[in-house]
């Protein structure tokens, strides 16, 4: 492998042009694709084995009406009734205006018989606007703007809830922000404005070539819009890491002597090969998303993989182009007044620390371990559940509009769960009675609707509200008491089928997460210590990397259950109230961090591996692996810290959720784990670090991580190449 690496980054630096045309050729190519043949984003969140889904399909089969995009308009009186003659007359006008609005199936009345739609002191109302299209777009948000501007003027307020809100958030380009400040970090880790060009434009070619891959994946899969995201986030941190690694061993070789071509080759051999495995296992951890068994999460997880892939891709070989393109005067425009002096490992501050670390092992251990497992505390309280409109910022449409409902028709209108009977023959029809009164009669439902009956007569649809709000905890077990004691006393000795879904569909989807998690995290977890326990040739030191990277993660979760979910800090990120964690966050963050950690932990333990094999002294080999990376690895984090972190700016609380997580998971990463956790345990364990029984070693495959075969070694065979054939 390094030899094919070497071969390939010299081969791209000699011929920097054709590279860069092959890529831009490529990125047209597949943006014509995704133009042609890209499909839309789907953001139905479908889990399949469970009764919520299974009534979902029957609703949707069986009333066709319920199909397409729907939103719901909530209308409000500061003074006086909605239905006096001054409101009512407004209300109708609205309602008239958004019928004739585009794609608009229908909208309802809230004043007719039997409608419910008034809260009983008569100040607050709601419309529900059934769409003829499954996505809205800025054109039905204009419409719906529109009306509620001249509803306005009528002394009733409007707000809008649900996709239509969800339009009207204005994000920051956070992608944008994390990109300035990664040329701040690379400006001061390389001091050359060529030098810090290099991995922006490798990671943003990642990027677009990526994102435009995406789209067409959506045309095969059903893609939830978040994923653009997430592989945002992913793809510019990775982008620029794996450029920055190969960048700097690429200048390190040329202060060396090497010639532009021999560097750019001997640094696709070393560092090129630890971006492919430390890529490879983010990729390998994220595709693990499929044994969660839920669509959104798997095509979430091979959307964050396919861009990934696209960065290790343009990382050895894009960027040897353009370090063939830029030759010796990557170091030109420094900003630097004087150039770096290159000191021995033990005098270099990091070489310092990690002496002084080594020297006190046991204290070090201890006090990181005691910290890390001090923020992890907080996690054994995470509570899962899904965000709704009640954690938009105040003064938001979507939040006054879900303050406005709750008010009006209590703290459960927002997650109303819907109950779907089915009915074999004619005389099971009784169920559907028994059902009502026993909703209606249970303590933790507020209100339920009679049931409306498709046209066949064989399916009734009720919907009852629960007395708690949908985020809280009483709400799950609600849905676990009616599926257990309620319907089935009510419908026992009929052959009516009784499910639940809606407000249900959230419990059935933390249900299903926490029961998937232990079986996702143990395959994570087994798949790093093999790989781990092939490239180093130990047992220790794979085991160990897990242990850290699991406490690592748990840290991270136990900061977002302190922040989001108690509420500590929240206002400081824009949050003015607290909520559950997002189900998708646990699976995602530990495939992604799980699969991040590894970047740093390769990079760090090859070189001690390393000066380890060269030199027998596992103190030392410590010091002078910790050395030379911390810079690198520093810069790194601060990189991910800065992409991760500038999502938090987004109005989204999802955005913030996993800005928040993976930026304080890698702080921690590269901060206590690499700087402390690590070298205190590497030098308490001593040799034993590198122990492997011999059987193991004999049967274990071998990997060049560090390239073995120097570029001395390729250098010759292809002189001896051009030779033959001269």
């Amino acid at each position: 492998m390094s030899a094919f690496l070497y071969r390939l980054g010299r081969n791209c630096a000699r011929h920097p042009f054709v590279v860069i045309g092959v890529w831009l050729l490529a990125a047209v190519s597949v943006i014509g694709l995704q133009a042609s043949a890209g499909g839309k984003f789907d953001n139905s969140e479908r889990v399949p084995g469970v009764e919520s889904q299974h009534a979902a399909d029957v609703l949707n089969a069986r009333f066709p009406s319920r199909g397409g995009q729907s939103a719901r308009i909530v209308l409000h009186a500061d003074a006086g009734r909605l239905d006096d003659a001054g409101h009512a007359a407004t209300v109708d006008r609205a309602r008239a205006q958004l019928a004739a609005g585009h794609d608009v199936a229908g909208v309802t009345d809230p004043f007719a018989p039997h409608a419910a739609a008034v809260s009983a002191d008569g100040r607050t109302a709601y419309l529900d606007v059934s769409y003829a299209v499954d996505k809205l777009t800025a054109t039905q948000l204009a419409d719906a703007t529109a009306v509620a501007h001249r509803a306005r003027v009528g002394r009733v307020q409007v707000e809008l809830t649900g996709p239509l809100a969800q339009l009207a958030q204005k994000a920051p380009s956070s992608e944008l922000i994390g990109v300035g400040i990664a040329i701040i970090v690379l400006l001061i880790a390389f001091g050359s404005i060529v030098a810090m060009g290099l991995p922006i434009v490798t990671a943003l070619m990642g990027i677009f070539v990526g994102a435009a891959a995406v789209g067409v994946l959506s045309a095969v899969m059903n893609v939830p819009e978040f994923s653009l995201i997430l592989c945002m986030m992913i793809g510019l941190g990775v982008g620029i890491d794996y450029a920055l690694f190969i960048v700097t061993r690429h200048r390190q070789h040329l202060h060396e002597g090497m010639s532009v071509e021999d560097s750019a080759g001997t640094a696709n051999a070393t560092a090129g090969q630890a971006v492919l495995f430390a890529g490879t296992t983010v990729v390998i951890a994220i595709l693990g998303l499929f044994l969660a068994g839920l669509p959104a999460i798997s095509s979430m997880g091979v959307s964050v993989a396919l861009v990934v892939m696209v960065a290790m891709a343009a990382a050895i070989t894009l960027l040897p182009g353009l370090l063939g393109l830029a030759g010796t005067k990557i170091d030109k425009l420094s900003i630097h007044r004087k150039s770096h002096v290159t000191k021995p490992a033990d005098e270099t501050i990091s070489g310092r620390w990690a002496h002084h670390v080594g020297s006190h092992s046991v204290r070090y251990a201890l006090l990181s371990l005691g910290v890390l497992c001090t923020i992890a505390v907080p996690a054994l309280s995470m509570r899962i559940g899904v965000p709704d409109d009640g954690n938009a910022a105040p003064h938001t449409t979507q939040r006054t509009g879900y303050d406005e409902l709750a008010r009006g028709f209590g703290p459960g209108f927002n997650g109303p769960i819907e109950v779907v009977v089915e009915i074999p023959s004619h005389a099971d029809r009784i169920a559907v009675d028994r059902v009502h009164d026993a909703l209606q009669a249970d303590p933790g439902v507020s209100a339920v609707t009679a049931p409306v009956f498709n046209r066949a007569g064989n399916t009734a649809v009720l919907t009852a509200n629960p007395t708690t709000s949908p985020q809280d905890a009483r709400t799950d077990a609600l849905v676990h008491h009616l599926r257990s004691a309620v319907v089935p006393n009510a419908v026992d000795g009929t052959r009516a089928r009784v499910s639940l879904t809606g407000r249900a569909m959230a419990t059935d989807l933390t249900d299903r997460i926490a029961s998937r998690l232990p079986v996702f995290i143990a395959a994570i977890v087994a798949m790093s210590f093999l790989l781990l326990m092939i490239v180093f040739r130990s047992i220790l030191v794979p085991l160990k990397a897990a242990l850290m990277n699991l406490l690592s993660i748990a840290a991270a979760y136990g900061v977002l259950v302190a922040v989001f979910q108690w509420g500590w800090g929240n206002e400081l990120i824009g949050l003015h109230s607290t909520m559950p964690i997002n189900p998708f966050l646990p699976l995602m963050m530990f495939a992604i961090l799980f699969g991040l950690s590894m970047d740093y932990e390769v990079f760090l333990l090859s070189r001690i591996r390393e000066e380890y094999v060269a030199t027998g002294d596992n103190h030392m080999a410590v010091v002078r692996g910790l050395s030379s990376t911390a810079r690198v690895i520093t810069s790194a984090a601060l990189i991910m810290i800065s992409v991760f972190g500038a999502f938090v700016l987004t109005d989204d609380p999802n955005g913030k959720l996993f800005g928040v997580g993976l930026a304080v998971a890698v702080l921690l990463d590269a901060t206590l784990i690499r700087m402390v956790l690590v070298p205190a345990t590497m030098t308490l364990v001593g040799r034993a670090n590198w122990w492997l029984p011999g059987w193991l070693e004999r049967i274990l495959p071998h990997l060049d991580l560090e390239g073995a075969r120097t570029s001395a070694d390729v250098v010759g065979l292809e002189d001896e190449r051009e030779l033959t054939a001269a």
